[in-house]
């Protein structure tokens, strides 16, 4: 039996799986209890203690091979799903050959089996799982409808990440990532945002996930998250001045406003018929810079900035259309 790319040493293997696990934060690796918490999993084998087992492999493995005997390549180190097609082949087996089939998964070092479908094996393959240290889970949930959902959190637990100086608010449905130095009033136009009826995500400090591609997750902190902070002001829980309406777990980050004190020799953008994009875990964000001076409406600016970004990705650009305007009547042509 050969589990998963087993070319080095027993011990050279082992070695080499406990220096990644001594580098990995622990943001890179998800704890099996927190699947069973969120995904409403119940422990066939409470005897197990399993508190210290962690998922580092944002995917899962269905054992079909596996339990026919070929374990050649075998994703041992994902968590292992048992669904009806499965269940029913083993039920095929007389209880000897089932047991052994078990005994060579178990002996893999897996982090756990989840039985979908409210399926549950017998006792002794429970016991035999209690013996080589091998929690087993009951979901209630159809196979794919599990296997979609817990691959969607595993995804966001453990994509890359970093972590920025800024403040997330979801406009319009667009996730805002508002930028600047100290000072420069980016909690102040998040509250203004809020009064207006928009949400928020993060504030001060902004984490980051990469999920695919092309998506940029956002969230806050577990200790920062729903508070802001006003300078001369100090620090307000947003869910209790404005309700849970005005706030939001996480979000995309769909576009940057970046905040700076105006600078009168500087040339902002006017016409907008090129975006500018910041780049977070090497994908691109387009980000809008807007000058900061007495006078000006921030967060009115903002929502502005969203509603024309959105009639971009509609396929209309004002400037585009501006400038189509202007040539039509260099050429002396009528718009119709």
């Amino acid at each position: 039996m050969i589990c998963k790319k087993q070319i080095l040493p027993v011990n050279e293997t082992f070695n080499t799986k406990k220096q990644g696990m001594i580098a990995m934060k622990n943001k890179d690796r998800v704890k099996l209890t927190d699947i069973e918490e969120k995904m409403g999993l119940v422990c066939l084998t409470p005897e197990i203690y399993y508190d210290e087992k962690y998922i580092t492999i944002p995917e899962v493995n269905r054992p079909a091979l596996q339990l026919a005997g070929f374990f050649d390549q075998f994703d041992n180190d994902r968590i292992q799903i048992i669904g009806n097609v499965e269940f029913s082949y083993l039920n095929s087996l007389n209880a000897a050959d089932r047991l052994n089939r078990y005994r060579q998964i178990f002996m893999c070092d897996i982090p756990c089996i989840v039985y979908c479908r409210g399926l549950e094996p017998e006792s002794d393959v429970t016991e035999l799982a209690t013996e080589y240290g091998i929690p087993l889970f009951r979901s209630e949930d159809t196979t794919s409808a599990f296997t979609a959902e817990v691959i969607r959190r595993l995804n966001v637990r453990l994509a890359p990440s970093t972590v920025i100086h800024g403040v997330l608010v979801d406009v319009y449905g667009e996730g805002v990532l508002i930028l600047g130095d100290s000072g420069i009033g980016k909690s102040e136009a998040a509250i203004a945002l809020l009064q207006r009826g928009h949400r928020l995500i993060a504030d001060d400090a902004v984490e980051i996930r990469k999920v695919s591609e092309e998506t940029l997750i956002g969230t806050a902190p577990e200790v920062t998250k729903h508070f802001i902070e006003l300078r001369g002001i100090g620090v307000m829980d947003v869910k209790a001045l404005f309700g849970v309406r005005s706030i939001k777990d996480t979000g995309r980050i769909d576009m940057v406003v970046r905040l700076e004190e105006w600078d009168p020799k500087k040339k902002y953008q006017r016409l907008g018929i090129e975006d500018d994009h910041m780049e977070y875990l090497g994908n691109k964000v387009v980000c809008y810079t807007i000058p900061v001076r007495p006078g000006r409406n921030i967060s009115a600016i903002i929502e502005t900035a969203v509603v024309n970004h959105r009639q971009k990705l509609f396929g209309y650009n004002a400037a585009e259309e501006l400038t189509r305007r202007l040539e039509r009547k260099k050429m002396g042509i009528e718009d119709m």
